[in-house]
This record gives structure tokens, C-alpha cells and sequence, in this order.
């Protein structure tokens, strides 16, 4: 049984919350975790990210019954609901000029026999916590993580690096969009935890890690109230999950 949480919030500095998060009931068919962390001119961000949510959704739920249930159908479907709410979204973008030049993250979790297939594009972050050990999943697809990547800056450079917040790649910002696609095991007592960058900018992985593994329920809440009390510079999501 998977139970899940989640929380977002404005934080302390940003007029408007450019993220949005989809969780699924628990008895649900289809176990599905969305997060998208918006940008771009007026209210472009708030409208990006809800559409790529329900574009990818609505995608994943049309289409689940029709695919064969082994693994590379379902890399494919997570894939594939994310370059169609890529469409989606950079099609709006042109139709109305206060809206060009909108983007967003976006993490799709689907979770199913005891796997979660992960498709990624951003800067927005997936991590699984098993027993004592707290691992990344996703790649940033930030200027400084390929920076990082190519020796050129160190990790701890990077987190205080000035341009920390340039993206390589969004959803939206192109008519094509190439998501990393993955597949991880997500067995009983394993943690997933989705978050946007309001959160990982401000607080460790140490603190994110304790915050889970404590209580699930109140996780999402204490860890966003630790991120406005670092000063809260933009909008924090935050989803966490447990194969109980």
C-alpha cells in the first residue's frame, strides 16, 4: 500500500505560487506523483506547471489500460505523456503573448508493482530513501550541475554558484522536449521524496532525510516551515511517499 503526502507553499518572498503537485488517492488504479515548479512573466509560471500536470495526466490515465504492463511499455507511456505535455504547454505559450516565454519543470512518478518509473526534465528533484541510505535519482538539468558534471565547479561550489537557477532544459520552452526516463525499485518501508528547488536551495539533504524518516504525515509541512525560516526566497513543493 503506498501512502502519500504533500505541501506548497508561496514562501516568504514570491507574490504568486508557480508550483503545482498531483498526488493520487491511495486507491487509485493508477499510483501517479506529479510535480512541476513554473517561470516565466505574468502568471506564465502558474499556468505552465498546472498544464503540464494535467496534460501528463490525463495522458497516463487515457492511455494506461491500452499498454501491455512490462517495463518498457511503461518507460514509454511516462516518456511520452511528458513530450505531450510539453506540446501542450509550448502551444499555449504562443497563442497568448503575455504567456510566451513560459516553462517548467516537471517529475512524473508512476508507481507499479513495486517499481517507479521516473520522467524528469529540470531542476525539480526525485530521491529514495532506503533503510539508512538517501539517494538522488534525478539529474538537475541546470548550466551548474554540467559544470559540475565536467569538473569545471566542485558540488559545493555549485550550491552557492550565482547562476544556480539557469536551466539546460524545461518543458515548454521548445516545440520538443527529451526527458531522462527511468525505471527504480521502490520496495516496502522505501521513501520517495519529489520536491521543486525552493526546497533543495535552502535545505540539506541531512535535514530532508531526518524530516522523512521521522513521520511522513508531518514531513511536507515541517520541511516547508524549515525553508521559509532560511529566508523562503520562492515557492517550495514538497511530496513524500512510503511503500508501507
Amino acid at each position: 500500500m503506498i501512502k502519500a503526502y504533500a505541501k506548497s507553499d508561496v514562501g516568504k518572498v514570491r507574490e504568486i505560487n508557480e508550483d503545482s503537485f498531483y498526488i493520487s488517492d491511495s486507491l487509485d488504479e493508477i499510483q501517479l506523483y506529479i510535480l512541476a515548479d513554473g517561470m516565466g512573466g505574468y502568471k506564465g509560471g502558474e499556468v505552465a506547471s498546472k498544464l503540464a500536470i494535467q496534460s501528463a495526466k490525463n495522458y497516463i490515465e487515457s492511455n494506461f489500460k491500452e499498454i501491455e504492463k512490462d517495463k518498457d511499455s511503461i518507460i514509454q507511456l511516462v516518456g511520452s505523456s511528458i513530450e505531450y505535455a510539453n506540446m501542450i504547454v509550448y502551444e499555449k505559450s504562443k497563442e497568448n503573448k503575455e504567456l510566451n516565454g513560459m516553462g517548467t519543470t516537471l517529475d512524473v512518478c508512476l508507481i507499479y508493482n513495486n517499481r517507479v518509473f521516473i520522467g524528469h526534465v529540470g531542476d525539480s528533484r526525485v530521491y529514495r530513501i532506503r533503510k539508512e541510505f538517501m539517494r538522488k535519482l534525478t539529474q538537475d538539468h541546470s548550466y551548474v550541475q554540467k559544470l559540475v558534471k565536467d569538473g569545471t565547479i566542485t558540488k559545493e561550489e555549485a550550491v552557492h554558484h550565482p547562476q544556480k537557477n539557469m536551466l539546460m532544459k524545461a518543458l515548454g520552452c521548445n516545440a520538443f522536449v527529451e526527458p531522462d526516463v527511468m525505471v527504480k525499485g521502490f520496495l516496502k518501508d522505501d521513501i520517495l521524496i519529489m520536491n521543486s528547488d525552493g526546497l533543495t536551495n535552502l535545505v540539506s539533504q541531512e535535514e530532508i532525510f531526518k524530516e522523512a524518516k521521522k513521520d511522513i504525515e508531518q514531513a511536507p509541512k515541517e520541511l516547508v516551515n524549515l525553508a521559509n525560516e532560511k529566508g523562503g526566497y520562492d515557492n517550495i513543493t514538497v511530496i513524500i511517499i512510503k511503500n508501507i
